[in-house]
């Protein structure tokens, strides 16, 4: 994939929304490009992060071990995902297993790199930390609605 391919495709990636083309440029010429084999994990639930990827081409299976530790199956990520973005930023743990579907190619971005990018351009941190709020604003406002609705429930009975 050519630079402009790269600095294209990240700037689809939620996450990086409204990163300038320099610093998207500089996320590209970090990231170490990875080949992963059809039937072949990326990483594994439970193992230590990072780093996140980016899939440039390709599909992965997401699997996470049930209450009999048994692996099921919850979802699917294409190119353009992030899969581990929590791990550019802290220390994490896998929470799910990524298995490759096809021949697939990721682009690897290193907690290290991502830090020295927060470091250089601030408004990263800012932007991040917006997006943090945003989330856990929707989350609670579920949780809220959830609550009401148990608690209604709890009352007829």
């Amino acid at each position: 994939m050519a630079l402009t391919d790269d600095i294209s495709l990240l700037s689809k990636v939620p996450l990086f929304k409204g990163f300038s083309d320099e610093m998207l440029r500089l996320i590209a010429f970090g990231a170490e490009r990875k080949n992963v084999a059809k039937n072949r994990p990326l990483f594994h639930e439970g193992s230590s992060a990072d780093c996140a990827f980016v899939i440039m081409s390709g599909r992965f299976k997401l699997l996470r071990r049930d209450r009999k530790g048994k692996p099921a199956q919850i979802g699917e990520a294409e190119a353009g995902d992030l899969l581990g973005e929590l791990a550019i930023i802290s220390s994490a743990n896998r929470k799910m297993t990524a298995m490759a579907l096809e021949d697939s190619e990721v682009m690897r971005i290193q907690r290290p790199m991502f830090r020295r990018m927060m470091e250089e351009y601030p408004e990263i941190a800012r932007m991040l930390q917006d997006r943090v709020k945003a989330n856990l604003g929707d989350m609670l406002g579920k949780i809220n609605e959830l609550s009401a609705r148990f608690e209604a429930h709890a009352a007829e009975k």
